[in-house]
């Protein structure tokens, strides 16, 4: 009887927060700094912007740029924010390309999309984690500032897979 009303109180503080923002920690290995704003939208979804700058240098190419990830995300259990999800979500990133040796620069677009699995947790103070994983399919186009594209074929292209674990605050 004591324990019941720390439990719906509990309850009721994870039915109150319906906004979540988050640092994906991943992604700084790779040089890229992303945050994520998700808003609960009905008990069982919510929607997720991403947004990401992009600095990562390979051999003698450097890739620098924006990239944002609008996501829909459906719960299992009805928890909007807080549980086991699956959603599609849409991918545009925009980077500057610069090789490095040859001074040659191009600009980068390419949009794209695929599916995300994940398990978000919110703890009784607000404190999130969110691991998820999924598959993507992106397509672009590079235009080389003088003209002549000695890129070879883009970066980024074709099926690759996504993989984050962010953290931060329910609110």
């Amino acid at each position: 009887m004591i324990a019941a009303p720390s439990v719906l109180n509990a309850q009721a503080k994870v039915s109150e927060e319906k906004n979540v923002l988050k640092v994906n920690t991943l992604s700084l290995i790779f040089g890229t700094g992303s945050i994520f704003y998700e808003r609960a939208i009905t008990d069982a979804m919510s929607a997720q912007l991403g947004v990401a700058y992009l600095n990562y240098k390979f051999d003698n190419a450097k890739f620098s740029g924006l990239i944002l990830t609008p996501e829909a995300r459906f719960y299992v259990k009805k928890n909007a924010i807080d549980g086991f999800y699956v959603g599609p979500y849409l991918r545009y990133q925009n980077f500057k390309l610069e090789d490095t040796v040859d001074q040659d620069e191009a600009s980068y677009t390419n949009y794209g999309g695929g599916f995300v699995f994940g398990r978000q947790w919110i703890t009784n103070s607000g404190f999130t984690m969110d691991l998820f994983f999924g598959g993507h399919y992106g397509s672009g186009k590079i235009s080389a500032d003088d003209g002549v594209d000695n890129w070879g074929s883009p970066p980024f292209e074709g099926f690759s897979t996504r993989i984050g674990f962010a953290l931060g605050f329910a609110f």
